[in-house]
């Protein structure tokens, strides 16, 4: 199992879990009541399950494409180390990987 840290958008709640290699981070961050719509259903359409990952783990991550870099220009409150969380691919490399859910997350399904 992979261990995954979610900072919560007030910065300070940390909520951690396991998932199994294989998953995404959009539906790990899902299971865990996460306010990640992802809208798109993973297709690359849109930038709302945006998170900025922990500068000491995006290094472990490939390099993201053109068009997820695409995506994240219109994702608010970007940085450096965002990432779209459908296209992270949970590995034994990412254990104990930790997000932070952006403070302009807004999600419409209510989570």
């Amino acid at each position: 199992m992979i261990r995954v840290r979610f900072i919560e958008r007030d910065g300070e709640q940390v909520r951690e879990t396991t998932a199994a290699p294989g998953d995404t981070l959009l539906r790990v961050a899902q299971g865990e009541g996460q306010p990640l719509e992802g809208t798109c259903e993973g297709q690359m359409a849109c930038s709302t399950c945006h998170v900025i990952v922990a500068a000491e783990d995006f290094g472990k991550l490939p390099p993201a494409s053109e068009e997820e870099e695409d995506m994240l220009d219109l994702a608010a409150g970007a940085a450096r180390t965002s990432r779209l969380a459908c296209q992270i691919e949970l590995t034994d490399h990412l254990d104990g990987l930790t997000v932070r859910i952006p403070a302009e997350a807004h999600d419409m399904q209510g989570r």
